[in-house]
């Protein structure tokens, strides 16, 4: 029996800690150095760095020494014969030159001396490798303002829970007060019905804001790289986030282009172009290598290699290979000439990169602006419309006051309550990307 309850507790234990395992308490600034290292989409970009490194390795060994072997095995199933004639009469006398099977084994190295083609080759993978490590450098930030947009999201939804059944709580409670004065015949059925519709409207909101919460969490916990059935506990208030990203010296911060990752991989994608467009002048460039071999031939008429007594004769040779593009019938003049086009394209677009980041840096600041004077102002409008709210509400229930009054007096809270929440959230998501617009790293 006691081996029983002993396994039941290991049993309990083991699922609890299991449990456990699965919630995750997570601060915006965790939640981001989380999926920094955990999204699909940061550990997709660090692969990509990985293979970028693998390929420079790839591109360096061409032009370090290579060692092949090489066995082959003859059998001369029907033996080729010759003919001469030996006694000079006329006659051809048939005879037969070597073995007729035979073994050859060979080692050779080879060694690059000059190549054009395989200089550029470096470089260009060297270029691969930055964009791939500039690229992971932008997946970041996307990943960072990815994940601060759904934990904002998330906390969007609790608040607006909590609000919708804050003010269900009121309206029931208005509506069992004015149930009670119409049974006394101091108000009219219209007003109770009123009440009725509002309310109805509250709970269907209420239903669909709780159904959006599950898939909330889910997109957070997507952005982040966590299994979507992950439980999460948020430790930061939306209240809090918005205080503390409000900063106004973002908004006169200065910008310079020629630091923007966006800048950089332009750039060099540029340069991929240039060295794309020397690669094919390159190829017109002669290329120099040498080789040496080393082998041994054995020959018999039976297979006899195996053998002891079996003869094999060592050979070796050293070689220098000088090839020289000659003609190609205008066809490399003519890749050249593409290469060259597509770097002034690529120029194009640098420019075209270098304004269009100065805008939006620009628009960018605009934007948090704004979004900061809207939070204060849906502060203040929110404060204002409950006090008006509760004053249409005292009227109504004095029977000084319709409640097509108290109606209005509602919309207008639940709208302003509504506005200033997304009002917050507007200010966390504006600061980010303004953050990611200038450039600013993770921290």
């Amino acid at each position: 029996m006691k081996k029983i309850i002993m396994v039941a507790m290991s049993a309990c234990f083991f699922l609890l800690t299991n449990a456990q395992e699965k919630t995750l308490n997570l601060s915006l600034k965790e939640a981001v150095d989380f999926a920094i290292e955990n999204s699909y989409n940061t550990k997709a970009s660090k692969n990509n760095i990985k293979s970028a490194h693998k390929k420079v390795w790839e591109t360096t060994t061409i032009g370090l020494p290579q060692i092949g072997g090489k066995v082959e095995y003859q059998n001369w199933i029907k033996q080729q014969v010759n003919l001469a004639d030996f006694n000079g009469d006329g006659t051809d006398e048939v005879f037969v030159f070597g073995k007729k099977q035979g073994v050859n084994a060979f080692l050779t190295v080879q060694q690059l001396l000059f190549d054009g083609s395989y200089l550029v080759g470096l470089q260009a993978s060297k270029t691969y490798l930055k964009i791939s490590k500039q690229a992971n450098k932008k997946t970041e930030l996307q990943t960072r303002e990815a994940v601060i947009n759904a934990y904002g999201n998330v906390l969007i939804t609790e608040n607006s829970i909590n609000i919708l059944k804050g003010n269900i709580k009121i309206l029931e409670k208005n509506l069992s007060d004015a149930k009670k004065i119409y049974e006394n015949g101091f108000n009219e059925e219209e007003d109770i019905e009123q009440l009725e519709i509002t309310l109805g409207n509250l709970k269907n909101q209420l239903n669909g804001v709780i159904r959006m919460k599950g898939i909330s969490y889910k997109m957070l916990n997507l952005s982040m790289g966590s299994p979507i059935e992950t439980s999460l506990i948020l430790t930061d208030s939306l209240d809090s986030l918005a205080e503390s990203n409000i900063n106004l010296e973002l908004i006169s911060a200065s910008f310079n282009f020629s630091n923007h990752i966006d800048f950089k991989i332009s750039e060099n994608d540029r340069e991929s172009k240039r060295l794309l467009m020397r690669l094919e002048q390159s190829k017109a460039l002669p290329s120099l290598s040498a080789f040496v071999n080393y082998g041994y031939s054995g020959f018999s008429d039976t297979f006899s290699f195996f053998d002891n007594n079996q003869k094999w004769f060592a050979s070796s040779q050293f070689g220098v290979r000088l090839n020289i593009p000659i003609f190609s019938s205008l066809g490399g003049t003519s890749k050249t000439a593409q290469a060259r086009i597509a770097l002034e394209t690529a120029d194009i677009k640098l420019e075209e990169t270098k304004q269009r980041l100065s805008l939006l840096a620009e628009k960018a600041k605009s934007e948090y602006q704004l979004s900061i004077e809207s939070y204060i102002t849906a502060k203040r409008n929110v404060s204002l419309a409950e006090r008006i709210e509760k004053k249409q509400r005292i009227k109504f229930f004095e029977g000084i006051s319709s409640s097509f009054d108290l109606l209005q007096a509602q919309n207008q809270l639940y709208a302003q309550q509504q506005n200033y929440i997304q009002s917050m959230l507007d200010v966390i998501a504006k600061k980010v990307s303004l953050e990611n617009a200038l450039n600013l790293p993770i921290k």
